[in-house]
């Protein structure tokens, strides 16, 4: 890479997200999906809760009377468990459901940082575009998936598999992170899929530390709505830093 890279880190990237999200221009398109995001959670916990209910009345017939102090320590375990359960699902399927809000977020982001526009076109280009989009989504879940299950697999090596694995599945999330949210500058100019991954190790530190602040944040529930957004925001601001002038002077390319 020929040209000069601010010294930013992946980490300042993430946050400079929080500050870019509240800029009135780009507020809709955090809303939208958002929003969807949240009825769908909120449908699908009481839902859950509703089963939850059924399983500890079966339970109560089942426990002696002397056990009966277990249904206070057990619910709102449960009630924990099923909430970062289901935080991390609903981050994996919101990743498809908000891939048109997600590019057209990337885009009006990278408006504001350049001010230039984009003239990418209008909603019936954004319809028309929707299977390449998805298409997109489809190839990062096909590299994630194959690669997420030898990870999981090494979990059942005796001794070694339960010391390394935190750390090689903490790794791995990290890079999908990154992969994941800074995808969407690159597929708005249509950039490919393996020569975006071909920049991103380019710049592994910047790449993996904001994937990893990524990973935390979207380990800590009710914050993780707003992480997809914030790291879209972010993972743009390192695209117009990084990257953009490099593939407009075609200086990054795979061997």
């Amino acid at each position: 890479m020929s040209t000069q890279i601010p010294a930013k880190s992946g980490v300042n990237y993430f946050l400079e997200g929080f500050k870019l999200i509240k800029q009135p221009g780009l507020r809709t398109f955090v809303f939208i999906p958002l929003t969807i995001n949240l009825i769908l959670f909120a449908g699908a916990f009481y839902l859950a809760l509703s089963q939850l209910q059924i399983l500890f009345d079966w339970l109560d017939t089942q426990l002696p009377e002397m056990l009966n102090w277990l249904r206070f320590l057990l619910w709102p375990i449960a009630i924990i468990t099923m909430l970062i359960t289901m935080s991390f699902v609903f981050s994996s399927v919101m990743n498809w459901l908000s891939a048109p809000f997600n590019g057209l977020l990337a885009e009006k982001v990278e408006q504001s940082l350049t001010g230039k526009p984009m003239n990418t076109g209008g909603t019936m280009d954004l319809i028309k575009d929707l299977p390449r989009i998805l298409g997109r989504e489809w190839q990062k879940f096909k590299y994630y998936l194959p690669r997420a299950v030898l990870i999981l697999l090494l979990f059942f090596v005796p001794v070694i598999g339960q010391t390394v694995f935190p750390i090689v599945w903490f790794m791995f999330t990290a890079w999908m992170m990154a992969i994941q949210y800074c995808d969407y500058p690159f597929d708005n100019h249509k950039v490919k899929f393996e020569d975006m991954k071909f920049a991103l190790k380019q710049t592994r530190g910047s790449s993996f530390s904001f994937g990893a602040t990524a990973s935390l944040f979207s380990m800590i529930p009710i914050v993780n709505f707003i992480v997809m957004p914030v790291a879209i925001c972010g993972a743009t601001a390192m695209w117009v830093d990084k990257y953009r002038e490099a593939y407009r002077n075609n200086v990054i390319a795979p061997d």
